[in-house]
C-alpha cells in the first residue's frame, strides 16, 4: 500500500472499538474488500484530507485523468487540478466547509481537461467521511457527463432538424396514437384545412374525414394494430367550413423499441390542383378523341337525315296512301329520333367533367354506351366489333364520365392500331372480386422496348402532330383514382390486350 495513504486507510489503530481480537489477515481482508469496492464504483473517487492532499483515487479517476496512484496520492489538488478549476469551482473552500460542518455540498457541475485529452463535463459532490463525528477526509465523487452531454446535444439536434422538417413540409403531416387520437399536426393541414392543432389535439382523425372513408379509415388504423404495414388510400378531408378536400394519404405505424405497434402517422398531398389539371387533360382528350370520331359522327347523323329528308319529300306528294304516309312519318320520326340519341350521346361525352362524384354504376351499360359511340368509327375503317358482355348487371364504385373517357382512348387505341381492318374484342366478367374488361385488337402490336413507357404522359408512338401521348397516361391515372389496375400484353404483328381491374361494388363502406 502507498505511503501517502496511511493517513486514512483504515488500521486497527483508526477504529478503538475493533474487537482486539481481529488479526491482521482479516483486517487486510477488510482493506482488500475496502479497494475493491471504491474502484467498483463507476464514479470518479478521490478521498482529501484536511491538508488538502489526495489520500487515495480509484480506478475510474485514475483511468479518466490518465494519471497513475504513484503521481496522485500524495500529491496536493493543486498538482492533481489545474489552478484555474480549483479557483473558478472553489473546490478548496468547499472542502474545508466539509471538514468544519459536516455535512455534504450540492451538486453541482465542472470541466476538466488534461493536456492532449478532450475536455471532460462532469457533475460532483463532496461528503464527509467521519468517525464519531470527526470528519477524518472529504470525498470528492465526480460522475463524467461527457457522453451523455453530447447525446443530449445530437438528440436535440435531430429533434430540432425533425421538427423544421415537420413545420417546414408542404404536405400534410399528423400523427396519432393507437385509439386514432391526434398528437401532432403540422402546419401544412392547419392552411389546407383552417383547423388549428389546438383546436384537434386529443380528438379523433376520423372525425375529420368524409363520412364515407371514416369506415374504412377505422379499418385500415385496426388493420396496423395487428401488425400489417402502411396503407396508400384517398380519403375527404373536412375542413373548417365544411367542404371536401380530396386527399391522397400514405399511413404507416408508429413501432416502439419493442416492435409494439404505439401509434399511426400519416402523410397527405392535396389533390385538388392534381385533379384540376387531370379533368383539363381529360377534357382536352375528349376532343381529340372527338376529332377522331368525326367522320363516324358525321355519318351516323347523315343516314337518318337522308331518309327523313326523302320521306318529308313523300310527304309532300298529294297521291300518296294514308299507308304510305304515315309510314314516311314513322321514318321521319325514327331518324330523327337516332339522330337525337347520337347528339346527345356526343354531348354527354364531350361535357367537361368537373364533377367527379363516384355512385355505383354498371360497368357492363357503360361498355354498351361507349361502344355504341366509336361503331360507326369502326365501320369506316373496317373493323369488327365482337363484344363479350355479361346479361347480368356488374356494378362498380365509379364516374361515369371518366370511366367512358377510359374505354373510350382504349377502343380508339384499338381501332387505329388495325388501318386495314380487323376485329376489337370488348369482354367483361366478373373475376373474384373484381370486374376484368379486356380490350383486345388483331392490330400491328407494340414494340417490345416500348412497352415499359406507354403510360408515361406525352409518350406517343405516332408520327409528329398525330397524337398528344396523353390517352393512355390519362387511362392509367383514372382507373388508379378509381382503386383498379390497368396492364397491357402485346407483340409485334400479333395484336394487343388491355385488361382494366376495377373492384367489384358490394355496398360495403361507401
Amino acid at each position: 500500500m502507498h505511503i501517502g495513504c496511511r493517513n486514512f486507510l483504515p488500521t486497527v489503530n483508526h477504529f478503538p472499538d475493533w474487537p482486539m481480537n481481529t488479526d491482521k489477515t482479516s483486517f487486510r481482508r477488510f482493506e482488500e474488500l475496502y479497494h475493491m469496492l471504491l474502484n467498483a464504483i463507476p464514479s470518479s473517487v478521490l478521498m482529501v484530507n484536511k491538508d488538502m492532499r489526495i489520500v487515495t483515487a480509484n480506478r475510474n479517476f485514475l483511468e479518466k485523468s490518465r494519471r497513475t496512484i504513484d503521481n496522485t496520492q500524495g500529491c496536493k489538488l493543486e498538482n492533481v487540478f489545474p489552478d484555474i478549476i480549483l479557483e473558478q469551482m472553489n473546490i478548496v473552500a468547499q472542502i474545508r466547509r466539509v471538514f468544519e460542518t459536516n455535512k455534504p455540498t450540492l451538486g453541482q457541475r465542472m470541466s476538466y481537461r488534461t493536456p492532449g485529452v478532450p475536455i471532460r463535463i462532469y457533475y460532483y459532490r463532496i461528503l464527509p467521511f467521519s468517525w464519531k463525528g470527526i470528519v477524518e477526509s472529504a470525498i470528492l465523487m465526480m460522475d463524467d457527463l461527457t457522453e451523455q452531454i453530447r447525446l443530449s446535444k445530437e438528440v436535440r439536434k435531430v429533434e430540432r432538424h425533425l421538427a423544421s422538417v415537420f413545420e417546414s413540409a408542404s404536405d400534410i403531416m399528423l400523427s396519432t396514437d393507437i385509439a386514432g387520437r391526434i398528437l401532432s399536426w403540422n402546419p401544412a393541414v392547419e392552411k389546407i384545412s383552417g383547423h388549428i392543432f389546438h383546436e384537434v389535439r386529443g380528438r379523433l382523425f376520423f372525425e375529420y374525414l368524409t363520412k364515407q372513408h371514416q369506415e374504412e379509415a377505422r379499418q385500415v388504423f385496426s388493420n396496423m394494430k395487428q401488425g400489417e404495414t402502411g396503407l396508400m388510400a384517398e380519403w375527404g378531408l373536412i375542413n373548417k367550413k365544411g367542404g371536401t378536400i380530396q386527399v391522397s394519404w400514405v399511413c404507416s405505424p408508429i413501432k416502439d423499441e419493442e416492435h409494439r405497434t404505439v401509434g399511426m402517422v400519416a402523410v397527405g398531398r392535396d389533390l385538388t390542383e392534381r385533379r384540376k389539371l387531370e379533368t383539363q387533360l381529360i377534357q382536352s382528350q375528349k376532343f381529340a378523341a372527338l376529332g377522331v370520331m368525326a367522320g363516324g359522327i358525321a355519318h351516323e347523323i347523315r343516314n337518318p337525315l337522308a331518309i327523313s329528308s326523302s320521306a318529308a319529300q313523300f310527304l309532300m306528294e298529294d297521291d300518296i296512301t294514308d299507308d304510305f304516309r304515315k309510314e314516311c312519318a314513322d321514318k321521319i320520326h325514327a331518324g330523327i329520333k337516332r339522330a337525337s340519341i347520337t347528339i346527345e350521346n356526343l354531348l354527354r361525352f364531350a361535357r367537361p367533367s368537373a364533377e367527379t362524384r363516384f355512385s355505383p354504376l354498371d360497368i357492363t351499360s357503360l361498355i354498351q354506351e361507349t361502344v355504341a359511340l366509336i361503331s360507326n368509327q369502326a365501320r369506316i375503317q373496317k373493323v369488327r366489333i365482337e363484344p363479350g358482355l355479361p346479361r347480368e348487371p356488374l356494378l362498380v364504385w365509379g364516374n361515369t364520365s371518366l370511366l367512358q373517357q377510359v374505354f373510350i382512348n382504349l377502343f380508339l387505341n384499338g381501332v387505329k392500331a388495325m388501318p386495314d381492318g380487323g376485329v376489337l374484342g370488348v369482354f367483361v366478367e366478373q373475376d373474384g372480386g373484381d370486374v376484368l374488361v379486356r380490350v383486345t385488337d388483331t392490330g400491328c402490336g407494340i414494340p417490345q422496348e416500348d412497352m415499359d413507357r406507354i403510360f408515361d404522359p406525352f409518350f406517343t408512338t405516332s408520327p409528329a402532330g398525330k397524337g398528344t401521348g396523353l390517352g393512355l397516361s390519362i387511362c392509367f391515372s383514372v382507373v388508379e383514382q378509381h382503386s383498379g389496375t390497368i396492364n397491357a400484353d402485346s407483340a409485334l404483328g400479333q395484336g394487343s390486350v388491355f385488361n382494366v381491374r376495377l373492384p367489384l361494388f358490394t355496398g360495403a363502406g361507401k
